[in-house]
């Protein structure tokens, strides 16, 4: 059985992610732990997803199984689990969610005890493991090595002086309206109260999860309410989360949605100003615009290019020695504060450099033109290797020969292939973008 995809393990709640399976791989990644363990401990966290009791019972009984000891700390952000798994000095963590997806999909994600994310390497010798029956069936311990379970609920103050570390000290929101969308997920409580505490008036949304509602019309993928809401209550600006919180979506004060990849070319430019940028260098993945890569090389930064992925991006960030970057989908990595994207240390840093540059939101991050992109995802039933598909290598020299770039993948996560298409001529790229659908399409039919 294939487990892992392009972020952790995902699927369907009862399907892929059964009790069975959770807790085989529960114990695979247990027997995977222990040759490293030195403090026996893993902590445990989640989303707001009804699923998530099921799957964490489940893990929970897999990990004790071959001894390990298991910290529960209930709902909290991605970004909150790798930092707690540190700070707390566990073996490693997970976190159970399905990020940005439906409430009927959940999901796993593994740190180890640094609070980084798994590599690739350690994800296929767990899977190694958990395809092995006999391996798994022998793990079982007994007696006095069985471990044990605690749940902690005051967890949350140490995640949130962390974050309120991260907000320069000589600034403050005081004055400041801001409209917070949760998604009904993970930060409904840590986002606003972190901002109260910097002093912001804060309008809170979608911060009534019911196990059902996460991301439902709401949060970083539906912004549309927060840009009503902004417009309403005259904010000066909004955020919007995902339902784990590691990544960011904001709305300026006119009500228009920042693009991800501004966000991160103004963001970097600030932290070069300010002499916090290593090496002169961003991170950014395959799929950023080339408007960015240009505005930076014209303020004398590189962007280098990852894999779709944040912790691909991480991977990139460490091999060139950059502590910035980040996808145009709102993760963004200050890695000097977090070692994943980290919806709310994104958007302090945002409010920091508003406040450094006393500039509005629409004034900050309007800094440069993106080139025409268009992304459109299509429903599959299966996935061919792509360059297997017979006339895929025709099709896609003519699009290089448009002078377009493009980027064809399968989602990790989703049973969609994502076409990415980017050129200077807007009405040239549309009707490419049509022959490049009805392509695929008719191929994977």
């Amino acid at each position: 059985m294939e487990l892992f995809g392009t972020d952790g393990v995902r699927g369907l709640a009862g399907g892929k992610l059964n009790p069975i399976n959770v807790m085989r791989l529960a114990i695979a990644a247990g027997i995977y732990l222990k040759k490293t363990s030195k403090y026996n401990k893993i902590l445990v966290g989640k989303d707001t997803r009804r699923s998530g009791y099921m799957i964490e019972n489940a893990l929970v009984s897999g990990l004790t199984s071959v001894g390990f000891d298991v910290i529960q700390i209930g709902p909290m952000p991605t970004p909150a689990i790798a930092f707690i798994t540190e700070n707390m000095r566990c073996d490693a963590g997970i976190m159970i969610t399905a990020s940005h997806n439906p409430y009927y999909d959940n999901g796993i994600k593994f740190f180890d005890a640094r609070g980084s994310k798994f590599p690739k390497e350690s994800e296929l010798e767990i899977e190694a493991i958990f395809n092995d029956l006999e391996q798994v069936e022998s793990a079982f311990v007994t007696k006095k090595e069985i471990g044990r379970s605690v749940r902690i609920d005051d967890v949350i103050g140490r995640y949130i002086v962390h974050i309120k570390n991260s907000f320069p000290k000589e600034f403050s929101l005081y004055g400041k309206r801001i409209v917070v969308d949760c998604a009904n997920g993970a930060a409904y409580i840590v986002a606003p109260t972190v901002l109260r505490e910097l002093g912001a008036e804060v309008i809170v949304m979608a911060n009534e999860p019911n196990g059902y509602n996460i991301n439902t019309n709401c949060g970083a993928t539906s912004p549309e309410a927060l840009v009503k809401r902004v417009i309403e209550t005259r904010a000066d600006i909004g955020i919007a989360l995902d339902g784990d919180a590691d990544r960011l979506v904001l709305v300026d004060e006119k009500g228009n949605i920042v693009d991800g990849d501004k966000l991160i070319g103004a963001l970097a430019i600030h932290l070069k100003t300010e002499k916090k940028l290593a090496n002169d260098k961003v991170v950014a993945t395959v799929m950023s615009n080339q408007g960015l890569e240009d505005y930076l090389a014209s303020n004398g930064l590189s962007l280098e290019r990852s894999d779709v992925g944040d912790k691909h991006v991480l991977e990139v960030m460490k091999k060139v020695g950059s502590n910035f970057g980040g996808e145009q989908s709102g993760h963004v990595i200050f890695s000097d504060f977090a070692k994943t994207g980290d919806g709310l240390v994104s958007g302090l840093q945002a409010f920091a450099y508003m406040l450094e540059t006393n500039k509005t939101a629409s004034q900050a991050f309007d800094v440069f033109e993106l080139y025409p992109q268009k992304l459109v995802n299509i429903n599959i039933a299966k996935k061919i290797p792509i360059e297997k598909i017979k006339g895929v290598k025709e099709l896609f020299a003519e699009i290089e020969a448009s002078e377009m770039r493009h980027l064809v993948r399968y989602s990790g996560t989703e049973n969609l292939m994502r076409i990415l298409l980017e050129g200077k001529d807007k009405t040239k790229l549309l009707k490419m973008m049509e022959k490049t659908v009805a392509f695929f399409k008719k191929a994977l039919s």
